[in-house]
């Protein structure tokens, strides 16, 4: 069965949630194609003691701030699930649960969206669908001979499954430090490994700032102006209390980049090891854009040229919530909403 719409929003996260509401206020047709079963997005399969890098007030979507945490400044995991449940019920956003996108193709004047409940065709189309599904490992010589147990960011849950155990967490990122903290504060025997040592942000810098800096960046380099070098110029990692707590009591030890991978740990340049029951991978995604295959847009480093959030190659697709490159601090809360409403309204002038 194949169904009509004016606009097919390949995500049903925050991206694709911001996108629904800007959409909706122009009294453009679409629907919200979304492959998880509950709402919520990828907030729903992270660990625990997650935390976000802003109070609540400035992790909000559009139209609808997020109600704040009691006792909690910057709101967990679980917090975030229902508000981004409450916005889509809010705004009686067209998402279709259980609905996983399998390609897009060129279908005349037409997108095809091929599901695995079916076709949809549509005038334009959104891609939502964030990093969350594509895990990246780096390619570090001995990792096919190590015999203990190896996971990204996206398979770690908590601390309780490692007890008694040796753990080497890789990355000096957020998911890195915070991870490593949580780690830590339960008493896990951790090594923390990083490929520069871990550059933290002043304790009162949170996300409202790496917003303002990413938005200063994209300014810059639109005008023409010298790059400001953005989030980056700050620091890695935001010093939420977890972090800083552990940071503050000496559990937070940075060990610099092995250099391979044994049977039973690893090794650094001078020779020495370390014996580990399991390596938790901190190191990042890449764009979930499989869906784009058969439409061949991908370019250098696998992404999508883009003007804007529309992609130069096909005029009828826009993306949203894939980084900076998508639009500044795009892939989170507060920073899809000025890019969701630009691509809106450019796909509702181009409807018209």
């Amino acid at each position: 069965m194949t169904r009509r719409t004016d606009v097919v929003v390949i995500g049903g996260g925050q991206s694709g949630l911001a996108a629904g509401y800007h959409l909706r206020r122009l009294g453009v047709e679409h629907v919200i194609l979304d492959a998880e079963a509950a709402p919520g997005g990828a907030w729903q399969h992270t660990w625990d003691s997650l935390r976000l890098f802003s109070p609540a007030p400035y992790s909000s979507l559009p139209g609808r701030l997020m109600p704040s945490q009691p006792d909690e400044p910057y709101p967990d995991a679980a917090h975030v699930v229902g508000y981004l449940t409450d916005y889509e019920k809010r705004y009686e956003l067209p998402v279709h649960h259980g609905t996983r996108v399998e390609s897009v193709r060129r279908d005349g004047p037409r997108l095809r969206v091929e599901t695995d409940s079916g076709s949809w065709t549509a005038r334009a189309a959104i891609s939502a669908t964030g990093t969350w599904t594509r895990p990246f490992l780096p390619a570090v010589p001995g990792r096919g001979e190590y015999r203990g147990r190896q996971l990204h960011t996206v398979q770690y849950r908590g601390p309780t499954e490692f007890t008694g155990q040796r753990v080497i967490v890789v990355g000096g990122g957020n998911s890195g430090a915070q991870i490593a903290a949580d780690l830590a504060h339960a008493g896990i025997d951790l090594t923390w490994v990083t490929r520069r040592p871990p550059r933290y942000l002043a304790d009162d810098i949170d996300g409202r700032a790496l917003f303002d800096a990413a938005t200063a960046r994209r300014r810059a380099l639109d005008e023409g102006r010298t790059d400001l070098g953005g989030v980056a110029s700050l620091g890695d990692i935001v010093a939420v209390s977890p972090v800083r707590a552990a940071r503050d009591a000496g559990l937070l030890t940075a060990r610099p980049m092995f250099t391979r991978l044994t049977a039973t740990g690893v090794e650094w340049a001078d020779g020495t090891t370390a014996e580990a029951d399991a390596v938790i991978w901190c190191t990042g995604f890449r764009p979930a854009l499989s869906h784009f295959a058969s439409l061949r847009l991908r370019g250098t480093r696998g992404r999508i040229a883009l003007d804007g959030t529309r992609a130069v190659d096909e005029p009828r697709l826009h993306l949203l919530g894939y980084g900076d490159w998508t639009g500044p601090a795009s892939a989170t809360l507060i920073g899809v909403g000025r890019p969701a409403r630009d691509a809106a309204r450019e796909i509702a002038r181009c409807l018209a």
